[in-house]
């Protein structure tokens, strides 16, 4: 049965010694089709080769955790891409962007300046947008109040009330690999009781990985990998059709069709 990976960073290094085994395992699982999100400009180029040579989708854009090293100049090099490729049908988002008032040492209002001005490029390409959103809901769904656009909510993990808001504006909510652990209540609890059109499938490879694959720091020291990868996602997916009661088919045809409808190019891809 058909899968989709809303959210996989194909191009990171952990990936390097054997990408493209990674797309051909994921293929064999069935994960027909892979986002792949830029996090700066200078792995925009990166990001819309792999899709290219692998047949899969992209998004550009400028990761929250990237912003304090880009300049200004920056924004006016995503929109210069967006114009550049927009009858580029594997160009599906502008992303990944959004807000992270986790990591220390960010500049906040920085941050907050090109968030806002990248849901304008989105707004302005007609595009959707995938957000990064770590204890940033609030901020992040005023500007989307004021500059609307829609799309996918990655790795959602705030409270019940904000994602509500967020599907209330026409998005909707990535669950991976952290939904597989028994302890992550409010995440699982989401997955469960949010409307079943809210919900789409991500790995975020090589990070979240589920529980399976999760790895103690000192297991890491020691050398042992605990890498995320794409063909993880039926076995992901299985847990939130635990958790709804659906079956696996059910869930790859709902989270699939709820995948297109927040990224519209992606209907039109060839498998």
């Amino acid at each position: 049965m058909p899968w989709i990976d809303t959210h996989c960073h194909l191009d990171a290094p952990e990936f390097d010694a054997d990408r493209r085994a990674v797309v051909a395992r994921a293929r064999a699982a069935g994960v027909r089709r892979l986002v792949l999100p830029a996090v700066a400009v200078s792995n925009f180029d990166t990001v819309r080769a792999l899709a290219h040579e692998h047949g899969l989708a992209y998004a550009l854009g400028i990761h929250p955790l990237c912003v304090n090293d880009a300049a200004e100049g920056d924004l006016n090099a995503l929109r210069d891409a967006l114009i550049a490729h927009r009858d580029d049908p594997r160009l599906v988002a502008v992303g990944e962007i959004g807000l992270d008032h986790f990591v220390p040492g960010l500049d906040l209002p920085k941050a907050e300046h090109f968030y806002a001005e990248q849901l304008k490029l989105a707004r302005a390409a007609g595009l959707p947008v995938i957000l990064h959103v770590r204890r940033s809901a609030d901020t992040l769904l005023k500007h989307l109040r004021r500059i609307a656009v829609s799309g996918i909510a990655h790795a959602f993990n705030g409270s019940e009330q904000q994602a509500e808001a967020f599907v209330k504006l026409g998005f909707r909510l990535g669950f991976g690999g952290a939904m597989t652990f028994e302890r992550a209540l409010q995440i699982r609890r989401l997955a469960q009781q949010l409307p079943a059109e809210a919900l789409v499938l991500e790995t975020d490879a090589p990070d979240i990985p589920p529980h399976w694959l999760y790895r103690t720091a000192g297991q890491r020291a020691a050398g042992e990998v605990s890498r995320n990868e794409p063909a993880e996602l039926p076995r992901i997916a299985a847990t939130l059709a635990e958790l709804r009661g659906w079956t696996l088919e059910q869930t790859a045809q709902t989270c699939s069709a709820n995948a297109h409808a927040a990224l519209p190019r992606l209907a039109a891809l060839a498998d």
